[in-house]
């Protein structure tokens, strides 16, 4: 028996997600939107896509939760996308009621479920979505440092001319412009960074990462990324379905770990079936721990916002 996966939001990156999802094969998809006929029609064409990809995954889309019901795995991408000039922080009041709501919907019709948040700005989405649901840390828990990092591991890959499979990056923090790059952990081909590039060079490839969503946002004009987050929350999914345990960075509630409690960033985590199964604690530098402090606290500015006390 398939797995269930319901992604909330057929806009770009829910519909590239349910997409991917559905050509692997190993989970039927639910695409929920509010948009009537939207995730209907999105979801026919995927389903129509399977005897040519060889997936006989279900999609099917709707405008309600009750098709939801059961699912093993909620994905939240729904809210407003970031505008050019616009901030992660500009989003936090505009999109709190829509996750909000999305979230109670979800945890009414699949109690057990884990939910995987997409929606920008992403950490305080995240610590949002857990503070509604009331579900443990380990079944809440966002998408961001597998974004950054392949954006890094990108720029590093085109930089050296070399296989961005062979670049291994370390970024953690919150998803924004107070994500902390470790450079001193990132290796290319086992070998540190810091050894192939001079500091001046990937202290660029550092700010462009940082600036790295803006920048697409700049060229679109309308709209977002969505080829990457949705391969990035695609990989979540996987590892957890499947039980992979990949360590893979992404937005966990702290409780302690790093120096940090009662926010939710992003670090290293050991993604299986039960979800968060650990948090990965580094070995920072003072300067390392000291700007990840600072981005933590970036990140609870924008749940003091939301109150939700």
């Amino acid at each position: 028996m398939r797995a269930k996966v319901t992604v909330i939001g057929a806009g770009n990156v829910g519909a590239t997600l349910a997409q991917r999802i559905a050509e692997k094969g190993y989970a039927d998809v639910v695409l929920v939107d509010i948009v009537e006929g939207l995730p209907q029609g999105k979801g026919l064409d995927m389903l129509q896509s399977g005897p040519i990809t060889g997936s006989d995954a279900k999609v099917i889309g709707t405008n309600t939760y009750e098709e939801t019901a059961d699912s093993d795995i909620v994905v939240i991408t729904s809210g407003v996308p970031r505008k050019p000039g616009m901030s992660r922080d500009d989003l936090v009041l505009t999109n709190m009621n829509i996750v909000k709501s999305v979230t109670e919907q979800a945890v009414k019709y699949s109690p057990n479920c884990i939910i995987i948040m997409v929606a920008n700005p992403l950490d305080a989405m995240t610590q949002l979505a857990l503070h509604v649901s009331k579900f443990p840390r380990s079944r809440v828990f966002g998408q961001s440092g597998i974004l950054d990092t392949a954006r890094f591991r990108t720029f590093i890959a085109q930089e050296l001319d070399v296989s961005a499979q062979d670049v291994h990056a370390c970024i953690l923090g919150g998803h924004g412009d107070t994500m902390v790059a470790i450079p001193r952990l990132t290796t290319v081909g086992n070998v540190p960074l810091t050894e192939l590039l001079p500091k001046e060079k990937i202290d660029s490839i550092v700010e462009r990462t940082v600036k790295g969503g803006g920048e697409i946002v700049a060229l679109l004009k309308t709209g977002s990324a969505f080829y990457a987050p949705a391969a990035a929350t695609e990989q979540m999914v996987e590892s957890v379905l499947h039980d992979r345990k990949r360590i893979l960075p992404c937005a966990v509630y702290l409780d302690g770990e790093y120096g940090i409690k009662g926010v939710v960033v992003g670090v290293p985590v050991k993604l299986g079936r039960n979800g968060v199964e650990q948090i990965i604690e580094l070995k920072l530098t003072e300067e390392e721990s000291a700007a990840l402090k600072r981005s933590a606290e970036a990140v609870r500015e924008l749940v003091k916002v939301m109150k939700l006390e």
